[in-house]
């Protein structure tokens, strides 16, 4: 019964998403019969994939206490890069995938020197890459879209398996359990949780910490890169224009998952509810009918939301704490 206990303790804020994500599936289910069938389901899913991938790499970077508002033109960056190598220079769909991923993390290690070499503010260095990188997508085109995307490509990006099950659904997948592997089986993801919760002690302590915050950004790079190659895939073309305000979402979704954006605190399993969440409302909405321009009203209550749980919860957590505290002193002979 302790360990019960204790894992309900642990998990508290992921069973309350589960409880929420079924409720609002209930909810849009007795509002349209259609909302429930398979094929909705299933593209709910599909359609949260780009999100997630962008959402569990800016994970890692969020837990830190930073935050990298560039996302969105890393992926133009990986699109129209790929997506040249692929049509103009032909270039295998391998070979070019794992360009893509070098190229996501290069640039996300670039912003991770910015923060810990150049010592700008994330949230100032991030910004400035936003721009300085779409510019850079836009140079590669000189503004115009890469078309015609081979069939190989975007059958191994945004395939199907079995003729039904899409493959950017395992992608995602993957990624989330490459990143759980990292953050709660690795040393690394300890001294990402003790960056965030306290930079200056975990510093004392012997911990590389600007190694390991670039790390953490290029993690984010290569989530960015994924999500690029899925959209190029998805799509068929490389827009530089692609990305435009990704990054809301993807921060929204991994607050909603309990990441704290004061960081030290954050799971993938939890942004991944986060994502699946997000894309229940934005297709629920859909489909009752309401406009499709509430979707950025409903994205940023839940922001404002997801950060007052955090203070509520720390305000809960320091009442409980007071109470153990005063309780174990009265029983203290």
């Amino acid at each position: 019964m302790g360990k019960i206990n204790k894992m309900t303790q642990k998990m508290g804020r992921e069973l309350g998403l589960v409880a929420a994500l079924i409720i609002m599936i209930a909810i849009f289910g007795l509002m349209n019969p259609i909302y429930l069938s398979p094929d909705n389901l299933l593209d709910i899913v599909d359609q949260s994939t780009i999100n997630g991938l962008l959402a569990l790499g800016i994970t890692f970077v969020i837990i830190t206490g930073g935050i990298d508002l560039s996302i969105g033109s890393i992926m133009a960056i990986v699109i129209v890069s790929v997506g040249l190598l692929l049509t103009k220079y032909g270039m295998s769909p391998v070979l070019s995938i794992v360009l893509g991923l070098v190229i996501g993390a290069l640039i996300g290690a670039m912003n991770g020197l910015l923060v810990t070499k150049i010592k700008l503010q994330p949230f100032i260095a991030t910004l400035a890459t936003m721009s300085a990188f779409r510019g850079v997508a836009y140079i590669i085109t000189k503004g115009w879209p890469v078309l015609g995307v081979p069939v190989s490509f975007r059958a191994m990006m945004d395939g199907d398996i079995m003729g039904f099950f899409p493959i950017a659904i395992l992608i995602l997948i993957a990624f989330a359990l490459i990143g759980h592997i990292l953050l709660k089986n690795m040393r690394f993801g300890t001294f990402v949780y003790a960056i965030g919760g306290n930079e200056e002690a975990t510093k004392l302590s012997g911990v590389n910490v600007d190694f390991n915050k670039t790390l953490t950004y290029a993690i984010c790079g290569i989530g960015a890169a994924l999500a690029g190659m899925v959209m190029l895939a998805r799509l068929g073309t490389g827009e530089p224009t692609a990305g435009q305000g990704y990054e809301l979402n993807a921060i929204a979704a991994a607050a909603i998952g309990g990441t704290s954006l004061a960081g030290g605190k954050g799971s993938m399993v939890g942004t991944l509810l986060g994502v699946l969440l997000l894309s229940a409302l934005k297709t629920g909405l859909v489909v009752v009918g309401v406009d499709a321009f509430w979707q950025y009203i409903a994205t940023g209550a839940i922001i404002a939301v997801a950060a007052y749980f955090e203070i509520i919860q720390g305000k809960f957590g320091s009442i409980k704490s007071k109470f153990f505290n005063k309780k174990a002193k009265m029983l203290t002979p």
